[in-house]
């Protein structure tokens, strides 16, 4: 049948969009960051760090604060994605156990073994989610120790390691919050490989609007960065 063929053929597309672009926007922070999101943050964060380390008597408790936050959240992510994979494991094996048949609205390929490979993306998909989100959870706590350590201006190499570790922490955070928009599509996969389909294009579309930076958005962060070196250039070459 015509309509047990669309999964062979819209699915592998879909997913193959998602991917090359996941390659162009790992290209892109590579070889430009400042043009994504990613990595313009990275940079802001990198100054960031230079600049609470500084002074931590002074920006101790902003710094602890802000990663304190970013731990929140992180695990606030991390509590969600492994509450949904006990959730369809559980209806994965009630479903099983019961042998209940496949909704009539679902347009595609309707066997059980199609269905658990459906099933089982999800939960690859939230586990991954997890995992990232608590790998983020361990460098933000090792760099929530490490940013009040007072730095002199000859010891840029722990200021370098810090930043370093705060950028792991983010992205892996950045990972975990992309699964769970991978995870749309799948989720969506359970009605039919069309609204998988649509929902690939629509979410390439709107991930490229936010993962991009704009000309105004680059020229802003260029004269900031420009205005804080010139300030720290009085307080000695830890601004730097």
């Amino acid at each position: 049948m015509e309509e047990d063929k669309l999964d062979l053929f819209l699915v592998p597309l879909g997913l193959l969009l998602l991917a090359l672009y996941h390659v162009w926007l790992l290209r892109a922070v590579l070889k430009h960051p400042t043009r994504t999101v990613i990595g313009l943050n990275a940079e802001s964060r990198h100054k960031w760090v230079f600049s609470m380390m500084s002074d931590p008597l002074k920006n101790g408790v902003l710094a602890v604060q802000t990663i304190r936050n970013n731990i929140m959240a992180s695990t606030l992510l991390a509590t969600v994605a492994i509450t949904l994979s006990s959730l369809i494991s559980v209806f994965v094996s009630s479903s099983s156990d019961s042998g209940n048949t496949t909704s009539k609205i679902v347009y595609g390929n309707k066997s059980h073994l199609l269905s658990s490979i459906k099933y089982f993306s999800i939960l690859l998909c939230f586990l991954v989610a997890f995992l990232c989100n608590v790998q983020s959870i361990r460098y933000y706590a090792h760099v929530s120790f490490l940013v009040t350590l007072p730095s002199s201006a000859g010891n840029v190499e722990s200021v370098e390691y810090v930043a370093r570790n705060l950028n792991r922490a983010s992205y892996f955070w950045s990972l975990g919050l992309r699964a769970f928009y991978i995870s749309f599509p799948l989720l969506l996969w359970i009605f039919g490989p069309i609204p998988l389909f649509s929902c690939c294009c629509l979410m390439s579309c709107l991930l490229y609007f936010l993962d991009t930076t704009s000309s105004f958005t680059r020229q802003l962060h260029r004269s900031s960065f420009k205005e804080d070196t010139m300030k720290a250039g009085d307080l000695g070459p830890i601004g730097l």
